[in-house]
């Protein structure tokens, strides 16, 4: 059982690494968990947390008082939290809009990241909230799509995301990292980014590309 001392560690680990450096080192590691074509849509700068998941969908909601979609979400969210959005129906539908980002604001919540229509984009902009999706729409979700429920896997791009995960994203693209891995993975790409940083010192001290980039960096991610 990972402690909060323990999470706090890793999330400020995560914080300092660029998402090009994470998926290096899950390369290396032989793991899945990059996501492509999910551009920054609003806010600016690197996020980083952990996983709060909502699965949107089709057909009646699940029984109990009605709720917005992802405001559970919102509820459960703070500083450390980055949610998580599957709305994989192929309606053109809103999965995210303007009241739930000044919601997840006023939390504190990192961002959020999509896979499906998000509305209001101009909204997040005005609130410099990080928002991560492949498609913008005016449309909303009312009558269209339901919330199915809060914290369980879901699939964005082609990776399954579970509950707590690590999330990190930035321009470059979005990463998810099992807690199971978390550390392996930071560990390489803290190494990753050293060797990197020491090219580019070498680089900047006048070596040419060919001698400051060595005959081993096309192996660097070799395995083992």
């Amino acid at each position: 059982m990972t402690t909060d001392t323990e999470v706090e560690n890793n999330l400020a680990r995560l914080k300092k690494l660029d998402c090009c450096a994470l998926s290096d080192a899950l390369d290396k590691l032989g793991l899945k968990g990059v996501v492509s074509g999910f551009p920054q849509q609003s806010g600016e700068g690197r996020i980083a947390g952990r996983a709060i998941t909502v699965k949107l969908g089709t057909g009646e909601p699940p029984p109990g008082p009605p709720t917005h979609l992802c405001s559970t979400a919102i509820n459960q969210g703070g500083p450390h939290s980055v949610i998580v959005v599957e709305q994989r129906t192929g309606i053109e539908a809103g999965s995210w809009g303007g009241l739930l980002t000044l919601g997840a604001k006023l939390r504190g919540i990192a961002g959020v990241i999509a896979d499906g229509p998000v509305r209001d984009i101009d909204e997040a902009k005005q609130y410099g909230f990080p928002v991560f999706t492949h498609s913008l729409t005016a449309l909303t979700a009312r009558g269209r799509i339901v919330e199915k429920a809060t914290n369980v896997s879901v699939t964005i791009g082609s990776v399954t995301v579970s509950p707590g995960d690590y999330v990190a994203a930035d321009r470059s693209g979005v990463i998810f990292i099992a807690e199971s891995s978390i550390d392996a993975v930071l560990n390489a790409a803290e190494l990753i980014v050293a060797r990197e940083a020491a090219i580019a010192r070498a680089l900047l001290s006048g070596a040419s590309i060919s001698v400051a980039m060595g005959a081993d960096y096309e192996h660097m991610l070799s395995k083992g």
